[in-house]
């Protein structure tokens, strides 16, 4: 009697604690931007921001698994994953799945990257409870069948091949590759022919239950919504599943990366019959947390991110050396890049190179102009305000804010952050990773003597 008591006083204080909580991370006027987050009883988290003027709301759900997540065997298995997410569940076949957005003229998609996986759709505002339906069977309950990936395989090795054929693409896995070497990171998201052809719907169905576990997964809308009518279509559709089993479970915290080596002055030439060289030169860059990212941010604005940057100018408009020339950063959990992209007439290649890495240089000893810094911070502030006005963008921020960061920023603290950043914030960046040893990439058809003297260029 004391035995079957206890058990039953335990399964009340399990039940007592099993409750949803909610808060309210971005407080917006009149209920427009107000951002909340539920977390469910075995560890789904669920945010949301509500947008009442328009008439769409966009439905996501991230996964805290990407190509860094893989063993060499495994490269590819999150991308073909993705790809068999939409090949049929216990419920609804292939063609029931988009059959059942495109009668409602929705769009539906997923992508992959190198630390998480997201699927979404966007919909009339009256349509969400059918996109959030879809997608949470989608997640939680892929059958994974052997034909489906045998038939997936050939469509995945033509991604492969369509990649392969773009080389402005393939230059920059060449140089995560140049960058990271033989490393997760390093790694093509896509994986090669012959990982790819080597994977198993067995090694397949394993990865997808040790990563898409609930306290992994973080549901994300926004639009024209209603917070707890969301949490409730979300919770029913995991519960319907059978998803939400460790009622005590809890959300696993955000990457806190590996300590990835990264290395310097490294060369690493694709030769290939092109039209242009397809070249990166580029750096170690900042961790997505460090605080220093808005002062790169404005950096890289400044240096390659428009048509009044000093890359644009130099090598473009003053010398027609290259059609597309620009920089950018990628920033993992405890790592990052900057690097500078240019497509050019392979004769040129070593001009376009010059002039970029005297560039780099000149930055990183002397710095930026002050104009240059408030347009940077201006362009920088406008495009971060225009790239939110969709609730795609909207959703994209809250989803990957909660897995990334465990966080939520407004809008409004964003701006505050960027125009916050001085001259000297800038200049102190630009010493730190400018005045770091570069490694170059190239993709196209160089002679001998060019792919020596290409060494030269991060000497």
């Amino acid at each position: 009697m004391t035995s079957s008591s206890s058990a039953t006083t335990a399964r009340a204080s399990s039940k007592a604690r099993a409750v949803a909580r909610t808060q309210t991370l971005i407080t917006g006027e009149n209920g427009i931007g107000t951002v909340r987050k539920t977390t469910l009883p075995g560890g789904l988290r669920i945010v949301t921001e509500t947008l009442p003027s328009v008439r769409s709301a966009t439905f996501g759900i991230w996964a805290h698994v990407g190509s860094r997540d893989e063993t060499p065997a495994l490269n590819g298995a999150t991308h073909y994953l993705e790809h068999l997410l939409f090949k049929g569940t216990t419920r609804r076949s292939a063609l029931d799945i988009s059959a059942a957005l495109d009668a409602v003229g929705g769009e539906m998609n997923a992508f992959t990257a190198k630390e998480y996986t997201c699927y979404y759709a966007r919909v009339l505002d009256t349509d969400l409870p059918l996109a959030i339906d879809v997608v949470c069977d989608m997640l939680t309950g892929s059958l994974i069948l052997e034909e489906d990936v045998d038939v997936e395989r050939g469509a995945i090795l033509e991604e492969i091949a369509m990649t392969e054929d773009d080389p402005g693409d393939c230059v920059h896995d060449l140089f995560a590759h140049t960058m990271f070497g033989d490393n997760p990171l390093g790694r093509p998201v896509l994986g090669t022919v012959d990982t790819v052809n080597a994977l198993t719907a067995d090694r397949i169905r394993r990865f997808y239950k040790k990563h898409y576990d609930p306290t992994h997964l973080v549901v994300a809308a926004a639009g024209n919504i209603d917070h707890n009518k969301v949490v409730r279509q979300v919770r029913a559709a995991f519960e319907k599943a059978g998803a939400l089993k460790n009622l005590d479970a809890t959300p696993i915290a955000p990457r806190d990366g590996k300590r990835t080596i990264r290395t310097a002055g490294r060369v690493e030439l694709t030769a290939r019959k092109t039209e242009q060289a397809h070249v990166v030169l580029g750096m170690p860059g900042l961790a997505r947390t460090d605080d220093r990212r808005w002062a790169l941010g404005v950096l890289n604005t400044a240096l390659g991110g428009g048509m009044s940057s000093r890359l644009f100018q130099e090598v473009r408009e003053k010398r027609g050396l290259a059609y597309s020339v620009y920089s950018y950063t990628s920033g993992f959990a405890d790592c990052g890049l900057f690097g500078v992209y240019a497509g050019c007439r392979p004769s040129q290649v070593h001009d376009v190179l010059k002039i970029c890495r005297d560039e780099l240089d000149q930055v990183a000893q002397h710095g930026l102009t002050d104009d240059e810094i408030v347009r940077a911070i201006g362009q920088l502030r406008g495009s971060t305000v225009l790239g939110l006005e969709d609730t795609g963008a909207l959703m994209n921020r809250i989803g990957k804010s909660e897995l990334c960061w465990g966080d939520q920023m407004s809008v409004d603290d964003m701006l505050a952050r960027i125009a916050s950043v001085t001259p000297d914030d800038v200049r102190a960046v630009a010493r730190d990773i400018l005045g770091q040893r570069p490694s170059l990439s190239v993709i196209g058809p160089l002679k001998d003597k060019q792919a020596a003297r290409l060494h030269d260029a991060v000497a």
